[in-house]
């Protein structure tokens, strides 16, 4: 599920766009869906590596981490 569009034009806009594309927020959330994805992966190996069956917000956190370099 992609991520809403308009949240996204309002991210650019917080990073100073007076406008916004449509194209340009939906690349944008594309972009941003296949990272969260990512992360979550990591983060529920992470999670079945320590024995749980819920992710915990140290497990995104350290997958960000790890993904990030």
């Amino acid at each position: 599920m992609p991520l809403p569009l308009a949240s996204v034009e309002k991210l650019i806009r917080k990073a100073g766009a007076h406008r916004v594309s449509k194209g340009a927020a939906k690349e944008l959330a594309s972009y941003l869906d296949d990272v969260a994805i990512e992360i979550a992966r990591e983060a529920v190996i992470l999670s079945e590596h320590a024995g749980r069956k819920t992710v915990r917000a140290e497990d995104i956190n350290l997958s960000r981490k790890r993904l990030s370099g």
